[in-house]
């Protein structure tokens, strides 16, 4: 499955891109992570979808410095990915 996120609050300039590429590759998950100019963080997942399911968990909380207030998500289209990166 692939789904992607627009994560609001404190998500840039704290670690959250490196976060989310280390927390994504330790559970096996594919897709990218990056700063958009509003100061959210737009990530794409792809993986088994408990997995996905465990990720979006973990990306409520993030790193200590983060604060998430808001998860928005789409469903998307599996763009065959190898790993995950930051972008």
């Amino acid at each position: 499955m692939a789904t992607r996120l627009i994560l609001h609050g404190r998500v840039q300039g704290v670690f959250y891109r490196d976060w989310t590429v280390s927390t994504a590759r330790g559970l096996g998950l594919a897709g990218w992570v990056r700063n958009l100019p509003d100061g959210t963080v737009e990530a794409h997942l792809e993986g088994e979808a408990e997995t996905v399911e465990a990720m979006i968990g973990r990306m409520q909380d993030g790193p200590p410095r983060a604060r998430v207030e808001r998860i928005e998500r789409k469903d998307a289209a599996p763009e065959g990915f190898s790993r995950f990166e930051r972008r």
